[in-house]
């Protein structure tokens, strides 16, 4: 294509962490521009935030269904080609849903929605609909989270038996949310997260992340969760046992209470030839350990790297790649596969996260909740 895609927002407002990453990591890889958003449910701050980021007053808006609308009956050659939806989980289902029924592509942070019916029924919007969508799992984004997909898809580890994954915060160690913390105030309240607490903020990243890389399924778990913080009433804290749909067997922990842990996002996968660990705090590593030979460490543009990993690392060996760098990668295959389709060409396996990975996560969720109502008991996907 001879331009760039036009990008429309909705939340990520002046003083968003979340909305600001986004705007960075989409136009790292310079084929997307921000073109016009709605970024507040106030309509005066939506058009202020619009505003500081130097968009045009009328492509400011001041509601995400005045963004749409509107720009559903611009030329072609003006309107923006997607949304890119970074509210609170509260908010996902209607913009998307409307986005959908008006003919745009859309991006959407996890997890899903609210309910697991919410996500249901956007799964059969997005069937219906034809349109791309794209769920921001960024660790998925990692040069050395392909490269571990890559390792296990090959058989270089042989069958899978053992999976350890961990999600250890500690911002939430404190009544943070007592003090006004906006990131805080939601996620710790029903009505905006949903069932889950610290399941659905980050023990979904942490299930997407064991799927991701081994090409499994979680079947079934055993959920032990804790509730900490004083006047809390979601998870903050768990412990979880898995089974995967190939007998693997596997653990997780999350926690946002853990004092000391910033985000210490971790994976080892065990197989019968080979292992592997992967670090967030880390991510330029990736560590294996074979059954006769010295442990290998591979890293971006370093070699040994299959081409999965290849195609992500963005600058030369040495030089480290982050977290932008991830969340950019989602952004880059989404738009590669846009652009794919407005030149009426195929992709036959574009690798981001879909809106079936909104779907298992919302199950794991609701299923972890299950379990921990019944004394952990084990309860399937």
């Amino acid at each position: 294509m001879a331009r760039k895609l036009r990008m429309g927002m909705i939340g990520g407002g002046t003083g968003s962490f979340i909305g600001d990453v986004h705007r960075k990591a989409s136009s790292i890889d310079g084929m997307i521009e921000l073109a016009c958003g709605a970024f507040s449910s106030n309509a005066e701050k939506s058009k202020a935030s619009g505003q500081a980021l130097y968009l045009p007053e009328d492509r400011c808006y001041g509601s995400f269904e005045e963004m749409i609308l509107t720009e559903k009956e611009l030329p072609e050659d003006v309107r923006m080609d997607f949304v890119s939806i970074v509210t609170p989980n509260h908010m996902h289902f209607a913009p998307v849903k409307l986005a959908l029924e008006h003919g745009f592509h859309v991006v959407c942070d996890k997890p899903l929605t609210l309910t697991l019916d919410e996500t249901i029924e956007l799964q059969t919007c997005v069937e219906k609909s034809g349109k791309i969508f794209a769920l921001t799992h960024n660790y998925t984004g990692y040069a050395m989270v392909k490269q571990a997909r890559a390792m296990v898809a090959k058989g270089d580890l042989g069958k899978i038996r053992k999976i350890q994954v961990q999600y250890l915060q500690g911002w939430l160690s404190t009544a943070v949310e007592q003090t006004g913390q906006k990131q805080a105030s939601w996620r710790v309240d029903p009505a905006k997260s949903g069932i889950g607490g610290a399941l659905g903020d980050i023990g979904t990243h942490a299930g997407n992340l064991a799927e991701y890389i081994t090409g499994l399924e979680i079947e079934e778990l055993a959920a032990d969760l804790g509730t900490f913080g004083e006047g809390r009433v979601l998870d903050d804290d768990g412990n979880l046992l898995l089974r995967m749909n190939n007998g693997a067997k596997g653990t997780m922990s999350i926690s946002q209470i853990a004092l000391g842990e910033e985000n210490n996002l971790a994976i080892k996968v065990y197989g019968e030839k080979g292992s592997l660990e992967w670090q967030q705090e880390n991510p330029n590593q990736l560590i294996t350990h074979w059954l006769e030979d010295p442990v290998k460490v591979f890293t971006p543009n370093g070699n040994g790297l299959y081409e999965e990993a290849l195609a992500v690392s963005r600058i030369p060996a040495g030089h480290p790649e982050g977290y932008l760098e991830a969340f950019a990668t989602i952004y880059k295959n989404f738009a590669t596969h846009v652009m794919a389709l407005l030149n009426n060409e195929i992709i036959e396996k574009p690798d981001y996260p879909t809106v079936k990975d909104g779907v298992r996560g919302m199950q794991f969720i609701y299923a972890a909740v299950e379990s921990d109502k019944h004394n952990a008991s084990w309860v399937k996907i």
